[in-house]
Order: structure tokens, then sequence, then C-alpha cells
């Protein structure tokens, strides 16, 4: 199995402390677990202070982490939950997690526990994301990190950063997604009852003065989900959100980063890995079923998005 453990320090986010945990173990496929989770602390039965992040540090329970640094050694995949700002990682923490990376793991944080990972220099000369509150003062504290407040998460191979505490849903299932296909991270998502996919270049939903007019868009997107098939155009989804093509746009971009279009094109892509994996289907009726037309338009959005082929893609993730 893959090994994953998350590294706590002292005044964890619950939420982000739970997020991977729930995720890694709720991955399966045939009814076994892909992935082993433990949790680590400094030393053995090393007591965690949970608190109300914005109640003046008020207690509200403690948590024991049963493992200690050791378990880095043999990690595949290393989370770091955001915790208290004051609270700064041990030397032996912050060496534990640059071994780890050193001989190929590939390392994680939620929210504040970007400044673990930035303590560590594992961020240095790298784009990351924190929560947008702290990310003016992340920048300051740690100058060779370009920090990008404006996004969900984001993906640099063997270093993973998110924003703020739910951001780390997007991102372990992204994880998922990437160790065992779409098929074992949509049913992931179905378990726990999340969106199976929020892409890390979407933007973080900061509370802006403007525009006030911006409307949920989740009945637009599920009436498009529920055509992914079909040839739909800008005007015909902005006739379904009852607005004009450019307050839809606008809309669009304020809560997804992005347009209606190439929003629509990526859940066809995800479509396609999904019917890839658990199906039987060809290229060509993948390509039918996704909306795409031809074979040749899937592969050619396939190579754009994944950087592989449909066929490699059915190799790589349909056995398992």
């Amino acid at each position: 199995m893959h090994r994953v453990a998350i590294l706590v320090v002292d005044r964890v986010v619950a939420l982000d402390l739970a997020i991977p945990a729930q995720v890694f173990t709720t991955a399966r496929a045939d009814g076994a677990r892909l992935y082993e989770v433990v949790v680590c602390g400094e030393r053995r039965g090393l007591t965690v202070n949970s608190v109300e992040m914005d109640g003046g540090g008020v207690e509200l329970y403690r948590l024991t982490a049963p493992y200690t640094l050791d378990e880095l050694r043999s990690a595949d995949t290393v989370v770091v939950p955001g915790g208290s700002f004051g609270v700064s990682p041990s030397a032996e923490a912050l060496d534990a997690l640059r071994a780890a990376h050193a001989r190929g793991a590939r390392i994680a944080s939620i929210c504040s526990g970007a400044f673990v990972l930035a303590a560590a220099g594992l961020l240095d000369g790298r784009r990351a994301t924190t929560h947008w509150a702290f990310a003016e003062l992340m920048a300051g504290a740690f100058p060779p990190v370009e920090v990008d407040p404006n996004v969900l998460f984001i993906d640099d191979g063997d270093v993973l950063t998110s924003a703020g505490v739910a951001t780390g849903l997007d991102m372990c299932l992204h994880m998922v997604r990437t160790d065992f296909g779409a098929a074992v991270a949509a049913e992931v998502a179905r378990h726990i009852v999340v969106a199976p996919q929020r892409e890390g270049d979407q933007a973080q939903f900061i509370v802006h003065p403007e525009p006030r007019d911006v409307g949920s868009l989740e009945p637009t997107m599920r009436w498009m989900r529920d055509r992914l098939g079909e040839p739909v155009t800008l005007a015909e989804i902005a006739r379904e959100a009852a607005v004009s093509p450019r307050t839809l746009n606008r809309w669009f971009r304020a809560q997804t980063g992005t347009t209606p279009l190439r929003w629509l094109l990526r859940q066809r892509v995800h479509r396609a890995q999904e019917l890839l994996e658990t199906t039987a289907l060809s290229v060509e009726e993948v390509a039918a079923s996704c909306g795409f037309g031809t074979a040749v338009n899937l592969r050619q959005h396939f190579a754009g998005s994944l950087h592989t082929t449909p066929q490699a893609y059915r190799r790589a993730f349909r056995p398992r």
C-alpha cells in the first residue's frame, strides 16, 4: 500500500488533520484499502492541543499522535496540516521533512502547514499557496517562496500546497486521482459526499466587495454535467443560467477562475478518464460519450490536459 504519514505540530487545526485521514483511508479498489495512514508527532504519545483558532486559543479537546518522526522514513507521502501561529516546528521535525523529501517522498501541506514546508526550505524557488488571509505574512517571512493566494492548491510534482482548510479535500482527492485514477477518486468523493473535482487553479472563495451580483453556479454546473455528451454553446449555458453570456463569464471567472467553456472541457476530460478506467468502450466511443466527437479531438485534449494519450491512460489505470 501507498504509505501516508500525517505530521502534526502542536495546536493542529482539527479539520486539517481529519481531511487527509478521511480521504486516504476511504480510497479502495475491490474492497481493499489503497493507503496506509499514520499520524506522527515528534515523539510517541505526543499530546496535541486542538484549539478554536478564532476564539482566543480556547482548548476544545486533546489529541494524541501514536507514531513518531521515524515513520517519515518509510512514507511515500507526507502531509502537514495547518496549526496555530506562534508554534514553531522543532528542528527534528524539519530535518525529518527534508530527509523524506530528499529520498523521494511526496510532501504536501494544508492551509498554514505551508509555513512548515517553507521553514524546512522545501518551497524555496517554488510557487506555493496558503490561506489567502496568511499569504502576505508568508511572502514576507519567506522571500524565496513565490506565494500565490489566488488558487485552491498547487501541484509542483514532489511538493504540493493547498489553501484554507477545505481545499485540503481538493488536494487530497487530486493526489488519489494521480495515484490510482479518476474512478477511484470519484468514488472517494461520492463516499464522503463532496464535489469530485475542483481544479487547483480555481480561485479561492475570498469575499470581495464587488461584484455584488454573483449568484450560485451549482445549478448551472449540474445542468452542464448532465450534457457532457451533447454540443453545448455559451449562449445555451447563459440561457439556462438566465443571464447574459457576458455576466455568465464574469460569474464563472469569479467563482472558478476560468470560463464556462473551459470548465466544461475539464469536466469532459474527467468523464473520459472515468470511462477509460471503468468500461471497455473504444476510444472513439469514449470521445462520443464525452462530447469530443472524434478520437482525434479526445487525444488532443488528453495531451493538453494530462500529457498522455487515452490508450496510455487506460493501460496505467484500468487494471487497478
